[in-house]
């Protein structure tokens, strides 16, 4: 019968590991049934999970890796596997496999142990933990420091949404980003992003900016305290804020859009997103003008807002067309994935108000990016502590590979 043999390696990392253990297999005739590696910190772990076939002597392939791991200065550790516990092990493929991802300007060691905690009680297995953000000097600020740390679970969810709301209470209670999502083939083939404009690709409000520079600013201000509180809706509201600007000359829009603070990280994550061959959408209540400006800008490939009229080089007071609400929104979410003929799962949307909700709720990965609570709540997917490129950590890419 074949024996089966777990081989762990380890020792400071060095050229040419991996190629002589794995070249003794081979001159042995040895299978290998699995195999993983980690460095870290210079220190290399190799673990080879092998097969001898009956007839060859095993005693004889682990005396030459021995050998050669001394010379390498490495130790190693053989463990015999039992028929019964390997296909136990096979059998486990089967099991429904999730991705949860801890992101912070600084992980500690009690985020991760809070967050294994959990996944331990829900009694999901562990098989592997990458960090997915870049090395950084001790010397860096926590300002321009950013950690992720991502986790490749597998077990059995009874129910989802359980562990979703403890993965986001102790997000909350520890003030980082935690992200729970199911490893499935969409989360490898997204290919649509679709973001909401103001206060997520830009840190600010256009409206206000107008307002101020119309001299309506305490007006516009009340306006929209009523609206969240619920006394007007979105198109109501946003009507009687845009006829506030009545009188407002043209030329004030292009030094507000040459002012626009774009968001940490924005423009990383669309060069990113560009390189990889996403499509990039802007999808927003405010207005066309700087929407139109950001796409130039950041080279977005859709734009759909609101239209400011003007007449004799002054704002009208009015909007052209269709109010862009939160309906609109998901509507041209859908218009835009039909067009390039991609499935809703395979969407990305990223907002933070109220009316970004019907477009987080119908994309495939809805992310709320320093959201309103009722947002976070809501949105399958929550990132308040880092910049907008940690959604490159949400489809698993790694500072290295974005570089």
């Amino acid at each position: 019968m074949n024996e089966i043999i777990l081989i762990n390696i380890s020792g400071s990392d060095r050229p040419g590991v991996t190629s002589t253990i794995t070249g003794i297999l081979a001159d042995h005739q040895v299978n290998i049934l699995d195999i993983g590696q980690a460095v870290i910190h210079d220190s290399l772990t190799l673990g080879l999970l092998v097969e001898v076939p009956s007839g060859l002597e095993a005693s004889s392939i682990l005396k030459d890796i021995l050998f050669r791991t001394h010379e390498m200065g490495m130790q190693v550790r053989f463990l015999p596997v039992t028929p019964e516990s390997y296909e136990q092990w096979v059998s486990g493929q089967g099991k429904q496999r999730h991705i949860v991802t801890l992101l912070a300007r600084k992980i500690s060691a009690r985020h991760i142990a809070a967050v294994t905690d959990i996944v331990a009680r829900y009694e999901l297995n562990i098989d592997r933990i990458d960090r997915l953000s870049g090395r950084v000097s001790l010397a860096a600020g926590a300002q321009q420091s950013k950690a992720c740390v991502e986790l490749s679970v597998r077990g059995f969810l009874a129910d989802a949404s359980d562990f979703r709301q403890e993965l986001l209470r102790l997000a909350s209670e520890l003030d980082i980003d935690i992200a729970y999502q199911e490893d499935n083939m969409f989360r490898r083939t997204r290919r649509l992003v679709a973001f909401d404009m103001d206060s997520t690709l830009i840190e600010a409000e256009v409206i206000d900016e107008l307002a101020a520079a119309a001299g309506v600013g305490s007006q516009v201000a009340e306006i929209t305290e009523r609206a969240m509180r619920g006394e007007i809706d979105f198109t109501e509201s946003f009507k009687a804020r845009v006829a506030l600007l009545k009188g407002l000359d043209e030329s004030v829009l292009e030094g507000i859009a040459q002012r626009l603070p774009i968001t940490e990280g924005a423009e990383r994550l669309i060069s990113t997103l560009k390189r990889m061959g996403y499509k990039t959408a802007i999808l927003s209540g405010g207005f066309t003008y700087f929407g139109e400006y950001l796409k130039a800008k950041l080279g977005i490939d859709y734009v759909y807002a609101n239209t400011l009229a003007i007449a004799d080089g002054k704002v009208s007071g009015e909007v052209e067309g269709i109010v862009v609400d939160g309906q609109r929104k998901a509507e041209l979410l859908r218009e835009i994935a039909r067009r390039e003929s991609i499935d809703l799962e395979q969407v990305i949307a990223v907002g933070d108000g109220a009316n970004d909700l019907p477009m987080l709720s119908i994309a495939g990965l809805g992310i709320a990016f320093r959201a309103k609570p009722i947002v976070r709540e809501n949105a399958k997917q929550s990132i308040s502590t880092l910049g907008l490129d940690g959604i490159l950590y949400l489809l698993g890419i790694s500072d290295r590979l974005s570089s």
